[in-house]
């Protein structure tokens, strides 16, 4: 068993912590640029090697056997710790070079991180960016990403945050001058529930809550959609709304083009609710250098406004 162990691959390890990642081989196949097929013989020849099975398999899905599971715990952190590694090295010279993978919630991919982005490939020509969209909250580590972007979640001890983007934003309401101009202008948030409401639904199935504030008093509305749309269609559901099929309620920053364009009105904006912005979150033991680079980027952004 020793000798057999003494020949595990680096590689095999990943495609195996791939496997767990994507839920599947055709998932961990496509990221690594391999066939299914290949991945499943590699699977096989690992844990053929190890002397144990790693993975349950079935026809609609791969998940780890409790070996597998307590491998991935311990491996995780390790391949980031060697790749975190590997990187530095590369990038040794005066040139940063390597990967940057950020795992984000698709809110701050509406008009916040792309000019961000934007900047950053500039100002270092030799970095590859990957960007994995998703609202639920993630290990990083586990991800195989260096960092994340999400709104106020609890946050793991060893992670370090800072702000990135707008300082604080707020949920605003809006519809088109027609619509209003038809169905009347809400003074209060419970006249919304006569309205037709326009509503976002998030990755995990929820609904976008509407929630309005105003000096100690607090209402929450839960109207029934006529239109439902996922948060990722959001500038669809918007231009619906600028079309007069109802109020929308979505981040005020992704409606201000609508409100100086005229082509949607603020609603109640006296009772529109203000939270803090979002945050960049990584781990305090893993700092790559293109990591490193973004992070002093973010910083000079803040400082900058």
């Amino acid at each position: 068993m020793a000798n057999n162990l003494d020949r595990l691959r680096l590689d095999d390890l990943t495609i195996f912590l791939a496997v767990l990642e994507g839920g599947g081989f055709r998932a961990a196949a496509k990221r690594l640029g391999l066939s299914p097929a290949s991945v499943s013989e590699k699977i096989a020849q690992l844990e053929a090697q190890i002397g144990a099975p790693l993975l349950v398999r079935t026809t609609r899905s791969v998940t780890a056997t409790d070996a597998g599971a307590a491998l991935a715990t311990r491996l995780s952190p390790l391949l980031a710790e060697a790749r975190a590694a590997l990187q530095d090295v590369a990038a040794a010279d005066s040139a940063i070079r390597g990967q940057l993978r950020l795992n984000v919630t698709g809110a701050v991919m509406v008009d916040m991180l792309p000019p961000l982005l934007d900047r950053f490939l500039q100002l270092h020509p030799q970095v590859r960016v990957e960007i994995v969209v998703e609202d639920r909250l993630v290990d990083i580590v586990a991800a195989g990403c260096d960092a994340g972007i999400r709104y106020g979640e609890h946050l793991a001890q060893d992670m370090i945050a800072v702000p990135i983007g707008l300082p604080y934003q707020r949920i605003a309401y809006a519809a088109a001058p027609a619509y209003l101009a038809e169905r009347g202008i809400p003074t209060h948030p419970r006249d919304l529930l006569a309205h037709d409401a326009i509503r976002l639904r998030f990755s995990s199935g929820a609904m976008v809550p509407w929630e309005f504030e105003r000096g100690e008093e607090t209402v929450r509305l839960d109207p029934p959609g006529r239109l439902v749309i996922g948060v990722d269609a959001a500038p669809a559901a918007i231009g619906l709304a600028g079309s007069g099929r109802g109020v929308i309620a979505t981040f005020e920053n992704w409606l201000d083009p609508q409100f100086r364009a005229g082509a949607l009105v603020p609603v109640l904006p006296e009772w529109w609710p203000c939270f803090d912005g979002p945050r960049l979150y990584f781990s305090s033991r893993l700092m790559t250098a293109p990591l490193r680079a973004f992070v002093d980027l973010v910083a000079a952004e803040r400082a900058a406004r």
